[in-house]
């Protein structure tokens, strides 16, 4: 089976279930996002586990029934193989398993059979699936699917379990097929729509997560540390951890929104990640940011950063608790104040990106969406990050996005590359003009092709200079031009020169000169015909 067919099976797992949730009235319903996410983890997870266990044990696959096997093993047996499994794979009892399920849906008050199993799942794997909120609250893998189905439960939990044993995950594992990101992103694309740019969003575009993930590592590194303060459901750690490499990098994450850091745990299992759900993090990072160094006397300081910060929230119920001495270094560049109107557009990304370069290692990398304005402000907050960055040498570049870029915002985008490393030469990039533009919904979207893609990371990586795309300036410059990052004010301004003679210099001045006049005189005419009929109308 080819790696297409696969995704159209599992794209057809996800309409089936959402259509199970539409005939016993929860479609479009707010809680049909966490039954369809918790129901579609269930089915990954057990079929991660039959595919390992078959791993260990080959002679399992040749069984008729792998379950009805392992059921006849002793419980020494049982336990052995579990405790060769990797910390990646969930670990099941037979009571468990989709096939128990589906021999018990007959059973009388079957939906508290199906609740009680994944809440045992969840308990048994509690260490290492769980989230954390920022008090230390573990929050598990699944909860009371059937809850949410106020009549006709037993049905409701028969028909989700019929809808997962036609379809296994199993092969895929064994092939290998890289679909994830593509199979995520139809998983949640009906519970993405409440994000308005406040905090969580969930889902930066394809293109932007490629640029900045491709421009961030260039080369080769190991065991390194990757962080999103404002995490969402981690599309940017999802790419950043596959340029490096999962199994060379550890992931660490906070977001205030619990629905988002459920997201955030499904796409770590979905890729391979699962190594770094400990360090996944419910709380307000910039009220009470949770990773601290080992020794708890600051924080964490991170290889890399990433990060689609919320543009403008209302975070004055919390704004004076930050104005404090301990913060002063966090935020060197100043606190937005609380606005007598419109609170809700204060820029809370100028908090995001001060705690972003407070938190990079010594060698660190960071890549920041922002709004494009941020770049050419000319005075406070936004200049002052920006004199920061300059005067301290730890600017990559910038690269200025199409408009529309994301389709839910018309707020034109930059990305904001910062590099403690980089100690000459700042690589500035004008991709607006890039793109086609398209239809999504009621919202305009700007779609790069992959050569435009690669373009703006090419000519990032290598620091290349191309006509009224690029330039690579130095920090003395910028510091010239009132700290602007923005790549149009340091392009060559292109004069042509034209030699001629004084006889006919004045001979084409006379011609232009005649033009003008023949256009003003058509002006006139223009304008007595449209007094005439004015005329007449009113006269009529």
């Amino acid at each position: 089976m080819t790696s297409q067919e696969f995704k159209s099976k599992a794209t057809a797992l996800i309409d089936d279930l959402k259509g199970v949730c539409a005939n016993y009235g929860l479609g479009n319903d707010g809680n049909e996002f966490k039954i369809i996410t918790q129901v579609f983890l269930y089915k990954f997870i057990n079929d991660k586990f039959a595919h390992e266990v078959k791993r260990i044990e080959p002679a399992l696959a040749k069984e008729k029934s792998w379950e009805d096997a392992l059921r006849k093993k002793s419980k020494d047996e049982f336990d052995l193989i579990l405790m060769q499994l990797g910390a990646d794979t969930a670990r099941l009892k037979p009571e468990h398993f989709l096939s128990t399920l589906w021999s018990k849906q007959n059973d009388k008050s079957f939906a508290e059979i199906l609740d009680a199993t994944l809440l045992d799942i969840a308990k048994l794997n509690a260490d290492i699936f769980s989230v954390k909120t920022h008090d230390g609250q573990k929050i598990v893998l699944f909860d009371n699917v059937t809850q949410y189905v106020s009549s006709q439960r037993d049905a409701f939990a028969k028909a989700i379990i019929n809808k997962l044993i036609p379809f296994s995950f199993e092969h895929i594992f064994a092939e290998k097929f890289d679909f994830y990101a593509t199979l995520f992103e139809y998983l949640i694309k009906d519970y993405n729509k409440d994000g308005g740019g406040k905090y969580a969003e969930y889902y930066t575009p394809h293109a932007v997560a490629k640029i900045m993930a491709a421009c961030l590592v260039p080369k080769k590194v190991t065991n390194v540390t990757c962080y999103d303060p404002a995490a969402g459901s981690g599309t940017l750690l999802m790419n950043l951890a596959h340029a490096i490499g999962e199994d060379r990098c550890t992931i660490y994450t906070q977001d205030i929104s619990q629905k988002s850091s459920s997201l955030l745990r499904l796409n770590l299992i979905l890729n391979n990640l699962v190594h770094s759900i400990p360090h996944v993090i419910q709380g307000n990072t910039i009220l009470d940011p949770y990773h601290k160094e080992d020794s708890g006397a600051g924080l964490r300081k991170f290889d890399y950063i990433v990060s689609n910060p919320p543009f403008k929230l209302d975070f004055s119920d919390f704004r004076n608790q930050l104005d404090t001495k301990s913060n002063q270094k966090r935020f060197f560049a100043g606190i937005p104040k609380v606005s007598a109107k419109n609170k809700d557009k204060m820029a809370i990304y100028l908090l995001f990106i001060q705690h972003v370069i407070h938190s990079l290692s010594s060698n660190g990398r960071a890549a920041i969406v922002v709004p494009t304005g941020f770049i050419t402000a000319q005075s406070g907050i936004e200049k002052g990050i920006r004199q920061h960055l300059v005067e301290n040498k730890m600017l990559g570049g910038v690269v200025s996005m199409p408009s529309n870029i994301f389709a839910t915002t018309g707020t034109n985008v930059s990305i904001l590359f910062i590099d403690a490393t980089n100690k000459e030469g700042v690589t500035l990039i004008d991709a607006s003009s890039l793109g086609a533009k398209v239809k999504e919904g009621k919202n305009q979207k700007t779609l790069l092709c992959p050569n435009e893609e690669s373009r703006i990371i090419q000519t990032f990586c290598r620091k290349e200079a191309i006509e009224n795309f690029s330039v690579v300036v130095s920090y003395e410059e910028i510091a010239a031009k009132n700290y602007s990052l923005s790549a149009g004010q340091y392009f060559d301004v292109k004069v042509e020169h034209v030699e001629m003679t004084p006889k006919k210099f004045e001979m084409e001045l006379a011609n232009r000169a005649g033009k003008l006049n023949a256009l003003f005189g058509e002006s006139r005419d223009l304008e007595r015909q449209i007094s005439k009929q004015l005329s007449r109308l009113t006269h009529d």
